[in-house]
């Protein structure tokens, strides 16, 4: 099929029937690939190629994983590492087949077409998810929209010639609760964000700004005091009322609710500890019990007889008894 030098994608009013549903795995994949290759190449837009997985029911698509394709010289598909790839995540993921392909560009090019038939032997029509990454000469992306862009392989014939030819298809987000989960600790940089250190986060904060606001007041009333600054006695009124509202914390009632809980505090402390020495007191023993059976089975049996009745008339040191005791 010839496809020419002119445009592979045909202009914005043909529209795709496809219903696409993208998955944020996916974009996540794609976009780790190009930032390793880009590291490893030191190239800004390196030779980014990978497959998408999902499923199709009529023309409902959903891309929902995707992996690396290795590729050989002259940007031609390795078969072979391809289709040991493609066995494993079918092990792995049963229900998910391949139905297009990835790359990174500003548009689909002939160069896309040639790659387009090389994939077109595992599926009939092979979607492209290109990635266009932001800050690239040649490369405009709108505000607010994902740099990602689908399309749809068709032919188009044209004086009695044929040629493949790419139709720009529509895509939604779809996300479940783990993968929201997933996306926003990867949007916080790998942290281990839990339920309570995103608490005590908040709080920190919050004792933060408090502190700011105090420390203002402070500074307007130590500024009234010198003179610097003009007495408005609205704001003092006000926070004389604040201080006034404030529980004493010197009374004796506060200190002995302190001291209860700092006893308390320290109590479960010293708990703590005792049942950590306690458990490798117990460890220790149960060692030695170990130790002390496996050397009187291997000792001949007059010894173990007259060890024995050692450890029961002359109470020597070793005998059963003796660590029952202990126990």
């Amino acid at each position: 099929m010839d496809t020419g030098g002119q445009s592979v994608v045909l202009p914005s009013s043909t529209l795709s029937s496809l219903s696409i549903s993208l998955h944020p795995l996916p974009i996540l994949n794609i976009s780790e690939h190009l930032t390793r290759l880009r590291l490893q190449k030191n190239t800004s837009l390196p030779f980014v190629l990978g497959a998408l997985l999902g499923t199709q029911n009529g023309r409902e698509v959903e891309i929902v994983n995707t992996f690396e394709v290795a590729a050989e010289q002259g940007e031609r598909v390795d078969h072979g590492s391809f289709n040991v790839r493609r066995e494993q995540y079918k092990q792995v993921f049963p229900s998910l087949e391949f139905i297009g392909w990835y790359t990174v560009a500003s548009h689909p090019t002939s160069r896309h077409i040639a790659l387009h038939e090389q994939f077109s032997t595992y599926c009939s029509n092979p979607l492209l998810l290109i990635l266009q990454p932001i800050h690239t000469p040649g490369i405009n992306v709108t505000p607010g929209h994902l740099p990602i862009k689908a399309y749809e392989p068709t032919i188009e014939i044209r004086d009695r010639s044929s040629r493949s030819v790419y139709i720009e298809a529509s895509f939604t987000v779809e996300t479940g609760e783990a993968e929201r989960i997933a996306v926003d600790t990867t949007a916080r940089g790998g942290e281990r964000g839990t339920s309570l250190e995103s608490h005590l986060q908040t709080q920190r904060a919050a004792v933060n700004m408090l502190h700011d606001r105090i420390l203002v007041l402070v500074n307007y009333v130590k500024d009234v005091l010198s003179g610097s600054t003009a007495k408005d006695h609205a704001t003092i009124r006000s926070l004389a009322a604040l201080v006034a509202s404030l529980p004493a914390s010197d009374s004796q009632g506060f200190r002995d609710e302190f001291e209860t809980e700092y006893e308390d505090v320290q109590l479960t402390a010293y708990l703590s500890t005792l049942t950590k020495s306690a458990s490798i007191l117990n460890d220790i023993v149960d060692k030695h019990n170990v130790l002390h059976s496996s050397g009187k089975e291997e000792r001949p049996a007059g010894s173990f007889i007259s060890g024995r009745r050692r450890g029961i008339h002359g109470r020597g040191f070793g005998g059963p008894g003796d660590w029952d005791r202990m126990h």
